[in-house]
């Protein structure tokens, strides 16, 4: 069954083409703003990395990384969820400074993602990654991390709208902080993704702090995975999105861990198995360094600036049938 939404009214303000064109103009300028504004190099990353490395993302904990044998090697290889602890190892190997950093290409197949408007078995999005020092590990340092992307993100859509007149949708600059447990206390009684739909009505841009810990209620607004962010050092960016009507996630991101965060994450994680990898040896020893670090979708920004009611518009991926008839049927081109 799919789970597909059609926007009342919706007509795409850009034809086929014109998608194309302003796919390649949207991803080129953000980019230069992105390093521009975070002082980002651009390295090549890996599509996939070695199981026994301990590299690859958990994410929530649950979703099967895609693996094959390499028989020249005698291994198993899975390609990357995200390159989140990746991209800290390229830092020390690049002797990156405080103040600078790295970005790249991260393309990834999520086999057990759930298809909807938002969501794809194909994922791209900017990995970046950046040095700090330990008196950078503060909210302020990450709210004005923050306060760059969405700067970043304002100016090309602005720039977009220069290029595109038949686009009309604006964003805005203005960011509302706000923890999870602050919007659990809201909103006691709806679903995160509900509580998050309810605040950007009135708060369209919107940074969503201290994910992955467990909430006074007991729950989580929503999983991350122990061993990368510090949970009380970071968060979503979202945007309200007018053509859909919800809250839109474009990054997720935050403070990485320091080893204590490590440390006490991985045993409130139950994963202190990990504690012997190659990763999570380096940086429980103080061998890496202090980072501050995200994804954004590629795929996720197009449809936002390019005012797009289905991801499948600015990616090509594969979907069910279900959903390939109801977009046909209402006029939306899956490419």
């Amino acid at each position: 069954m799919s789970r597909t939404y059609i926007p009342e009214g919706y007509n795409s303000p850009m034809t086929l083409y014109e998608t194309q064109k302003a796919i390649e103009q949207t991803r080129q300028f953000f980019q230069q703003r992105l390093s521009q504004e975070l002082h980002l190099m651009r390295v090549s990353a890996p599509l996939f990395v070695t199981r026994e490395s301990g590299l690859n993302d958990d994410l929530n904990g649950v979703e099967r990384a895609v693996g094959f044998d390499i028989p020249e090697t005698g291994g198993e290889a899975q390609v990357v969820h995200s390159l989140a602890k990746w991209k800290r190892m390229a830092l020390k190997k690049y002797d990156i400074h405080v103040g600078k950093g790295l970005y790249t290409d991260m393309n990834a197949i999520r086999r057990d993602e759930t298809l909807d408007n938002l969501h794809s078995v194909y994922v791209d999005q900017w990995d970046w990654e950046k040095t700090i020092q330990d008196s950078d590990r503060t909210e302020e340092y990450l709210r004005a991390t923050v306060t760059a992307i969405v700067n970043a993100i304002c100016d090309t859509k602005d720039r977009v709208l220069e290029m595109f007149p038949a686009l009309q949708g604006t964003l805005s600059r203005e960011i509302s902080f706000i923890t999870t447990q602050e919007l659990e206390d809201m909103y006691p009684d709806l679903t995160p993704k509900e509580r998050e739909n309810e605040y950007v009505k009135t708060h369209p841009t919107t940074f969503l702090m201290q994910i992955g810990g467990v909430l006074r209620s007991g729950n989580k607004h929503d999983g991350r995975a122990p061993d990368y962010d510090d949970w009380q050092l970071n968060g979503d960016i979202l945007f309200r999105n007018d053509v859909l009507g919800c809250a839109f996630e474009v990054s997720s991101m935050g403070i990485r861990v320091s080893p204590e965060s490590l440390d006490r994450q991985l045993t409130l994680a139950g994963c202190d198995a990990r504690r012997a990898l190659p990763f999570h040896k380096a940086l429980l020893a103080g061998e890496l360094p202090q980072s501050i670090g995200g994804g954004i979708g590629q795929s996720r920004l197009c449809m936002l600036l390019l005012e797009k009611a289905h991801i499948g518009e600015v990616q090509v991926s594969v979907w069910d049938e279900d959903t390939l008839r109801i977009c046909r049927e209402n006029g939306i081109e899956i490419l």
